[in-house]
């Protein structure tokens, strides 16, 4: 952990300006890239038995939330990946009552879906209960969704949880970590995971959804097709699709499928935000969720083309490793 933070932290760079900061967050990207950040300084730091954890408070994007190393969210433009991760699932649904989130554990996911007025029961499964208690007691936009009676937190593996309950769900929701080398969720993103484990705990209307990386013009081939096109092999009906998040310097993408048609219609989600939804949000709406799902044409074509289908035996990762490798080194 310690040599995570003495890499991560550097010295900020020369100009006047520059020099009134004491230390910056450095991220790195790709082998030859990297994104930094000015920091007032490090909140938390700790190593669970899973992954690294450090609570970074920023000078522009406010709390941010960093695992292994990648920036996971940030305080002031979260909104915009949470937004885009559940209410598109949410509202595509006829009557979405019971969901269950894999990972999640900042809270932010489950907050997404408590504003949702007939939604009944949440279920938050996420591996590592450290990340948990702590953004629990730290993130305070958060704090609200904790205490809701109507969400379930448990502290497991999603698909060990999945396979031992039978009960089926509206919505599955996957906010998990990206596939790293080494990473404690890399068969969650898998088409034996997939068919055996998440189509079988939906309903027969169920929308299952994913975040599926990074989606810019240089990095959604990273992970991002080959993540459509192996859900593509499991769902009748697949959706993906795309919105610029400041604080990751990209876009993200989602992937979200169904065995029924999934009608994308601008005045029927209005319609359905205004009814169901309790409160305002901030970046969703109805014209804005249809059009997130046109993509340029570079990245249309290479969804198109895609053909690795993602399985234990063939994988593929983003940049960066997690703990399980770190301690192999």
């Amino acid at each position: 952990m310690l040599s995570f933070l003495c890499a991560a932290l550097m010295n900020p760079p020369t100009g006047n300006d520059q020099q009134q900061h004491a230390e910056w967050f450095e991220e790195q990207l790709e082998a030859d890239l990297k994104w930094s950040f000015a920091l007032n300084g490090v909140l938390h730091a700790a190593t669970s038995e899973f992954q690294d954890i450090v609570l970074l408070d920023t000078k522009r994007f406010g709390k941010a939330l960093v695992i292994d190393g990648k920036l996971q969210s940030a305080e002031r433009d979260e909104f915009i990946y949470h937004e885009c991760l559940v209410h598109p699932a949410l509202l595509l649904h006829d009557n979405p009552k019971t969901i269950f989130i894999m990972g999640g554990g900042e809270g932010s996911t489950a907050r997404e879906s408590l504003k949702h007025k007939d939604v009944e029961k949440v279920i938050m499964c996420d591996i590592d209960r450290m990340v948990v208690d702590f953004c629990r007691e730290h993130l305070t936009e958060n704090q609200e969704a904790f205490r809701d009676d109507k969400l379930h937190i448990v502290f497991n593996d999603a698909k060990d949880e999945l396979e031992k309950t039978e009960e089926k769900f509206d919505v599955i929701v996957g906010d998990l970590p990206d596939p790293i080398e080494g990473g404690p969720c890399n068969d969650l993103y898998t088409k034996p995971f997939y068919e055996q484990v998440i189509k079988p705990h939906l309903k027969d209307n169920g929308i299952f959804v994913t975040q599926a990386g990074l989606a810019g013009i240089l990095s959604h081939k990273d992970i991002f097709t080959s993540i459509y096109n192996t859900i593509k092999h499991v769902f009748k009906y697949v959706i993906a699709y795309t919105a610029h998040v400041p604080s990751y310097a990209d876009s993200c993408g989602w992937v979200l499928a169904s065995d029924e048609p999934l009608k994308l219609d601008v005045e029927q989600l209005n319609s359905r935000i205004q009814e169901r939804i309790r409160g305002d949000l901030l970046y969703l709406d109805g014209a804005s969720i249809v059009s997130s799902t046109v993509v340029n044409k570079m990245i249309c074509t290479s969804l198109l083309k895609e053909t690795q289908v993602l399985t234990g035996e063939n994988v593929r990762f983003v940049y960066g490793h997690g703990l399980t490798k770190n301690a192999e080194e």
